[in-house]
């Protein structure tokens, strides 16, 4: 069994198939599916816990679906939009049971979007509620330039914010599509972060990102979609869905010189473990 770890269910690319798309994944073998809730605006964002409510328990025309767990928070780009009702509902939703993740929550300084200061804010104050609800988190963060030419900008913010608000609360997250170098990599697993990697690994000219990956150990790493973006190859530009997450999960596979199966096993294990999931996680 695999777990997509980071998956947009609520898009509208979903809109005429999610539960043939889901049913795909399920026969795939994905057994469960992390929903992430941001939405399009920052009120959206129980848009993961609506999505998990409307297919968990359900077997339409016959398909089994993954079991479906939610996240909710604000996105970097959308952090101009907390206020006390958005850090309100932000806490109710964390109370959910099925809501088992604060995220995607984080900084990006590569797209144009909210203020790099408003971004800091807005993660200090969601750091803060998840830390209360002990919630894991589920982190973004892309530097300018996509931390090119060695500048790492909105990591060295980011790990400065973790380092202050989080480390000492042992709860944990995920460093979601990980985009940075063995140094961020490195630095996440020893703040107890999980390393998530998306189907840009499969890409042929992504020689950086898997040699970061051949380096971590099997009980730090966790496999996702981020569907519908980020279609591995040989798919990359089409939309992307949670049954492809087999496809990253294979080309790690091969990285860390193991198994498809030990790869699936490990994430599965690492998911559970991450947020205090029984055996039962899947389906």
């Amino acid at each position: 069994m695999l777990i997509d770890s980071h998956a947009h269910l609520d898009s509208e690319r979903y809109n005429e198939d999610r539960a043939a798309m889901l049913a795909r994944a399920r026969e795939a073998g994905v057994g469960a599916v992390l929903a992430i809730g941001i939405g399009e605006h920052a009120s959206g964002m129980d848009c993961g816990l609506r999505i998990c409510r409307q297919f968990n328990g359900q077997s339409g025309q016959g398909a089994r679906f993954p079991r479906l767990y939610a996240s909710a928070g604000v996105y970097p780009h959308n952090t101009a939009e907390v206020d006390d009702t958005i850090l309100a509902q932000l806490d109710s939703l964390l109370a959910e049971p099925e809501v088992i993740a604060c995220g995607e929550i984080g900084l990006d300084y590569y797209h144009e979007g909210a203020p790099h200061t408003v971004q800091r804010e807005g993660l200090v104050k969601q750091l803060a509620i998840a830390a209360a609800r002990k919630r894991p988190i589920v982190i973004h963060c892309r530097a300018t330039k996509d931390g090119a030419n060695g500048i790492t900008d909105a990591w060295d913010n980011l790990f400065e914010i973790l380092e202050i608000h989080w480390r000492s609360t042992g709860l944990g997250g995920v460093m979601h599509c990980f985009g940075g170098g063995w140094v961020q990599a490195r630095r996440s697993l020893e703040m107890g972060f999980l390393v998530s990697f998306a189907g840009n690994l499969t890409y042929p000219k992504a020689q950086t990102l898997q040699d970061v990956a051949s380096k971590i150990p099997l009980d730090g790493i966790l496999v996702e979609t981020d569907a519908p973006w980020l279609a591995p190859a040989p798919d990359r530009g089409k939309r992307n869905e949670p049954a492809w997450v087999t496809r990253t999960a294979h080309v790690l596979a091969g990285l860390k010189v193991v198994s498809d199966e030990e790869i699936a096993s490990a994430t599965t294990k690492n998911f559970a473990r991450l947020f205090g999931l029984g055996e039962d996680v899947g389906n």
